[in-house]
């Protein structure tokens, strides 16, 4: 199996590592702002003068997006790619260990943006109902992006350290 993944090459698995982190924060991310701007939406068309309230807590959800881009970017800068490095010198080893290090902002980026989506539609609930409470929904959606912090903390840590 070792063969199959030195005939692939070290550089496609690091390559694969900052797509998934880039792509997986940006999937996660347009679900959870879609969540809650189909939640703002149906609350606009009571209550238009509560716009600006609802696009801060929709646009919260997007951040992922940017923090896989980000890890995706760390990444490809590591392997040398903007350096012109020869990047079929990066084994597989090496390629595990970015793809391995892309993962936790991959699959954390992907679940809290979801998850974050869905607090900032119940947060808008609270602004149909409260609109002066309006930050109790953010301090809600802040606890959930802690969370996505961590998930791109740990693979910028990993990339730095590979």
């Amino acid at each position: 199996m070792s063969g199959f993944f030195e005939l692939i090459g070290g550089a496609a698995l690091a390559f694969l590592g900052a797509g998934l982190a880039a792509v997986l924060g940006c999937i996660g991310s347009a679900k959870g702002t879609g969540i809650a701007g189909e939640a703002a939406a149906g609350m606009l068309s009571e209550d238009p003068t509560q716009f600006s309230k609802c696009l801060i807590l929709q646009v919260i959800p997007g951040t992922q997006g940017l923090y896989g881009f980000v890890t995706g970017f760390i990444c490809m800068l590591q392997m040398g790619v903007f350096a012109g490095a020869d990047l079929t010198q990066i084994t597989a080893t090496q390629g595990f260990r970015f793809l391995f290090a892309c993962l936790p902002m991959a699959l954390g980026g992907l679940i809290s943006a979801i998850a974050q989506g869905r607090v900032a539609a119940a947060s808008i609930n609270i602004v149909a109902k409260q609109p002066n409470d309006w930050a109790k929904g953010m301090t809600l959606c802040i606890i959930v992006e802690f969370y996505a912090i961590l998930s791109l903390l740990i693979s910028i840590l990993m990339l730095l350290n590979i």
